[in-house]
């Protein structure tokens, strides 16, 4: 049987087209097919892209031993959109600034082909999301989010006016930028910036984190993952919103949408190399992520890849 690993690169990195054929230069080598999606090879800059075969598959990741990301954390995501639905796992090789979703970084990239050749890696399943949205009785959009879900005001100079509701009860109403419902994977991403908690990735949880809230309570909420969240833009409000989901997939909200988010039964399986705990991780991609910072002289230097 044919070996076969999903390939998802970077788009923007002027380096890519020669990373690209490296690790597919080294899978053929040892007998496994690199495929990547028409569309992607075609978004990239001009490069020999090495032995990859091209796929118009609608679910990329199916019938592949592993989806292999070359990039950050938005990259990633886009990767695990290739694998839902599979039982293909994701393992991600961080280009990116910071990558906490990355298990490892670009200077491991020949011993981790090794280790992808001689399977040397564990599985491990992480939560996700499903989301609805809805108007009245009738259901509008249905997604998934991995990271988070976030509910956003659309106009700049309004407020997004919502109600909030867990298992069926009114938690409270806000004046907000936005309310995020997160995964414990998702925690240190937008959720952490908004103020919410990090949350290690084995506990079974999904966040609530309410973004510039004008309240006198408006602090993140963590609750079990059986837990239905639902967050209502009021209907007689003047602003609209906008949901993304990972920061990815975009639904408008129109005053008197409605959003449920709860567990989905349909996780993501990422590809572990190391049993650090995940402290190491956590206090290693901060200090990164610090180093950043200082230098480019500000915060405001850095970018997301998205």
């Amino acid at each position: 049987m044919t070996r076969r690993v999903l390939l998802v690169p970077h788009p923007r990195r002027p380096d890519i087209a020669d990373i690209t054929h490296d690790v597919a230069t080294r899978l053929a080598a040892a007998g496994v097919t690199t495929v990547m999606t028409t569309a992607d090879a075609a978004a990239y800059p001009p490069g020999d892209l090495g032995p990859v075969v091209l796929t118009d598959d609608d679910v990329p990741g199916r019938g592949s031993e592993l989806v292999l990301v070359l990039g950050g954390d938005g990259t990633i995501l886009r990767g695990a959109e290739m694998a839902r639905g599979t039982d293909t796992p994701l393992l991600g090789i961080n280009l990116g600034k910071v990558g906490f979703l990355a298990e490892v970084e670009m200077a491991d990239l020949a011993t981790t082909v090794e280790r992808i050749v001689e399977v040397d890696y564990v599985v491990e399943q992480r939560m996700t999301l499903d989301v609805a949205v809805s108007h009245g009785a009738r259901i509008d959009t249905t997604t998934w989010a991995l990271n988070e879900v976030s509910i956003e005001k659309a106009s700049r100079e309004r407020m997004l006016e919502v109600t909030v509701e867990i298992d069926g009860r009114p938690l409270s109403t806000w004046g907000c930028d936005g309310v995020i419902v997160a995964t414990p994977t998702g925690s240190t991403a937008y959720a952490f910036s908004a103020g919410g908690p990090v949350v290690w990735p084995d506990v079974e949880a999904i966040l609530l984190v309410p973004n510039s809230a004008h309240a006198l309570f408006a602090r993140p909420v963590v609750v079990g993952p059986r837990s239905r969240l639902a967050v209502e833009v009021i209907r007689d409000a003047e602003g609209h919103g906008v949901l993304w989901c990972d920061g990815r997939r975009a639904v408008d909200l129109a005053p008197g949408a409605r959003i449920d988010v709860c567990r989905s039964e349909v996780p993501l399986r990422l590809a572990r190399l190391s049993n650090a705990p995940f402290t190491d991780r956590l206090v290693e991609k901060f200090d990164l992520s610090v180093a950043g910072w200082r230098g480019n002289g500000s915060p405001r230097g850095q970018g997301t890849d998205r």
